[in-house]
């Protein structure tokens, strides 16, 4: 049975492109979880085969059996193939808009994409963006594919999540829904009240600009914290005791985080297409984008003016783009890494979760012959951490003892 009660002889009720994803892995075990079934499309197919296999392949919290109870019942399909966009009423494209060195958005990605798939799209089927796109991709993809004589229903609903934590969050979050017509709308609105609680209804431009909005404001937000705690550092006063003396019985002030490195496969992104979209005028992204960036130079600063790097070794624990995850993606350990490799001695990195760094060393081993230590990211299993004598950097406040710098 197709959307709002259509007959139809595909074999599959969803699609998904880029499934193996951490956008779209979690959203295939959740429809599955709901009887529908799910063709998981990745050009990867090597992590098709550890999902065929019943292996998680990544950090996400409840993944693990609903992904099991999904092979059990038959409910996933897994395919390599652009072809198997036929097969399903509905393609999610969970292929989302990248910047370019040079921080401007690469439409072509999407293009691309599509024109791979465009040959086996119908025009009673249902295609839904689903990552982050430039404004106006929504339109842009309904315009382009009426050029090559298709006209499915195009939507675009985007993932509203924390990664790690999506199959929780999109169960109990509100779910943004947008049309090019009624019938895309109603037909994407049918599809996520399968999974989400409730749903919003905007325009294609009103989904895009929030979508964007959302994390830029993030990024932004990460950025005030991190340029407090530069202004404290550098004027010898704590920052945290600051901040805890700010947000004391105070609610005006409960917002403001923790200092830290604020980074991955999104924030940054995401506010530099906002700018891109606005002319290079979005003053208060780049500002933003300078602050988050730049903490990886002041903390090598900081440690320079209490340290002699050259004749140093130093460690750096955690190598995620944030706590308690595996991925490495766009991550500022990595950059503070590349400007003490000038500076230093040696440098050696490690972390508990990241498994495709062949670089890393085990955490005994920086422990043991590092001179100075830097917590990069602030992984629960660092809390407790025994880092002895050697002193630490700790930008986040994290460990409960040390000998901190």
């Amino acid at each position: 049975m197709g959307l709002n009660g259509t007959e139809s002889n595909r074999r599959a009720d969803i699609c998904i492109v880029g499934g193996g994803g951490h956008v779209g892995f979690p959203l295939a075990l959740l429809f599955a979880s709901k009887g529908q079934k799910v063709i998981v499309h990745d050009t990867n197919q090597h992590v098709l085969d550890v999902i065929a296999r019943g292996v998680v392949p990544y950090f996400e919290k409840g993944a693990e059996p609903l992904l099991k109870q999904a092979l059990r019942d038959d409910l996933l399909i897994f395919s390599a193939e652009p072809a198997s966009v036929a097969e399903a009423d509905t393609v999610i494209i969970t292929i989302g808009t990248p910047v370019d060195e040079f921080m401007n958005p690469v439409l072509r990605v999407i293009g691309d994409c599509v024109d791979d798939l465009t040959p086996y799209l119908a025009d009673d089927q249902l295609i839904v963006l689903r990552s982050t796109v430039y404004p106006g991709t929504t339109q842009w993809l309904d315009n382009y594919l009426k050029q090559r004589g298709k006209c499915p229903k195009i939507a675009f609903c985007p993932e509203r999540v924390v990664q790690g934590l999506a199959i929780e969050e999109i169960s109990k979050h509100p779910q943004i829904i947008s049309g090019v017509t009624v019938e895309a709308e109603t037909a994407a609105e049918e599809l996520f009240s399968l999974i989400s609680p409730e749903v919003v209804l905007l325009t294609p431009m009103e989904a895009e600009f929030a979508k964007l909005f959302s994390n830029a404001y993030r990024y932004v937000h990460f950025a005030v914290a991190n340029q407090f705690y530069m202004m404290a550092s550098s004027a010898g006063v704590d920052y945290y005791r600051v901040l805890d003396g700010m947000k004391k019985n105070y609610p005006r002030a409960k917002d403001l985080p923790r200092a830290g490195f604020a980074s991955g496969p999104c924030l940054v992104k995401d506010t530099m297409q906002l700018a891109a979209f606005f002319n290079n005028q979005f003053s208060l992204g780049h500002a933003a984008m300078l602050v988050n960036e730049g903490m990886a130079y002041y903390v090598a600063d900081r440690i320079a003016q209490k340290i002699d790097l050259s004749q140093a070794v130093v460690g750096l624990l955690g190598m995620a783009f944030k706590a308690d995850s595996d991925d490495n993606r766009a991550s500022l350990s990595y950059k503070l890494k590349k400007i003490l490799k000038f500076r230093a001695k040696e440098v050696l990195t490690t972390d508990p979760h990241v498994v495709d760094d062949p670089e890393l060393s085990p955490l005994g081993e920086v422990l043991q012959r590092s001179d100075v230590l830097i917590l990069c990211v602030p992984h629960s299993l660092y809390r407790d951490l025994d880092t002895g004598n050697t002193p630490v950097l700790d930008v986040w406040n994290h460990l409960q003892s040390g000998v901190l710098l």
